[in-house]
């Protein structure tokens, strides 16, 4: 079986992914250690009865619908390459979002930053790294999740950025300039969490109570012990959820309240800054 031969086996993916090529290219890449353009380079090199046999183990987990990243045990993420597993999430392109957001608001001055939830350790490893003057605290309420961003920060050698075990607040301590959260936002008797790669993700870290609102909700009241006055928190929440997040943030007392777009054009990120009463300037 040549590149080529390999790379059309994609058609055979079509009705489980809507990147069939690319998880096939993503695929063959993990397989032959080589980058995306090795393939297109040599697309006419034959694999050995060994890699093709492996190849066809590959593809038959995704045609079974796991995750790309849960085959390959790594997924990109902004500029990182990051290890994955069962035990989180799998980091997506719409939570780069809110670190841009963070990036453009706090802008480079030396800032102490939680994030919650931290799952592999995406959104504290994209901040951590592209501000080495902050201080990043990284925490998720599931040991192995931990661990893995952990590891993470390791492989990445990031020395900024501190990993802690405990849900949510718990194992915080002091105040921060800034708090960001991915938490679960997904409703418990949403019909997606039946397809696609979700249904290979825990649910703990997709769905909450209260139409998918109780964490959030939890996070936006607690913060404000935890934020510094002029600090800012900023969520990802579900593409319909805009409206009850502004509301929330508004009637718990934060200013400056808006919500963003992703790529697909759908409200999905909140923010806003805790002035707790005070008229000094804001902190970030």
């Amino acid at each position: 079986m040549q590149i080529q031969e390999a790379l059309a086996r994609s058609s055979l993916v079509e009705n489980v992914s809507e990147s069939a090529r690319v998880d096939v290219e993503l695929l063959l890449c993990h397989l032959l250690k080589k980058p995306r353009s090795y393939l297109f380079t040599w697309p006419d090199r034959t694999l050995t009865e060994v890699q093709r046999e492996q190849f066809e183990q590959l593809l038959m987990r995704r045609l079974k619908g796991e995750p790309v990243a849960h085959i390959t045990g790594l997924q990109g993420f902004w500029s990182l390459n990051l290890e994955v597993s069962p035990d989180t999430l799998i980091p997506r392109p719409d939570t780069e979002v809110l670190v841009e957001t963070a990036l453009r608001v706090c802008g480079e001055q030396p800032i102490r930053v939680a994030d919650l939830g931290t799952g592999t350790g995406a959104i504290a490893l994209a901040l951590a790294v592209e501000r080495p003057s902050w201080q990043v605290v990284a925490s998720d309420f599931v040991a192995a999740a931990a661990e893995l961003a952990e590891r993470n920060r390791q492989r990445l050698d990031v020395p900024n950025m501190q990993t802690l075990h405990g849900s949510w607040f718990e194992p915080h301590q002091g105040k921060y300039d800034l708090i960001v959260s991915n938490p679960p936002y997904i409703d418990p008797e949403d019909p997606h969490l039946q397809q696609g790669d979700v249904r290979f993700e825990p649910l703990t870290a997709l769905t909450a109570d209260a139409n998918g609102l109780a964490d959030i909700e939890l996070i936006s009241t607690q913060a404000r012990d935890f934020l510094k006055a002029g600090g800012w928190l900023m969520l990802e929440h579900g593409y319909d959820q805009g409206l009850e997040c502004r509301n929330l943030f508004k009637k718990l007392g934060y200013s400056q309240v808006d919500t963003l777009l992703d790529y697909g054009q759908n409200e999905r990120v909140t923010l806003g800054c805790w002035v707790d009463g005070a008229e000094g300037e804001q902190s970030c």
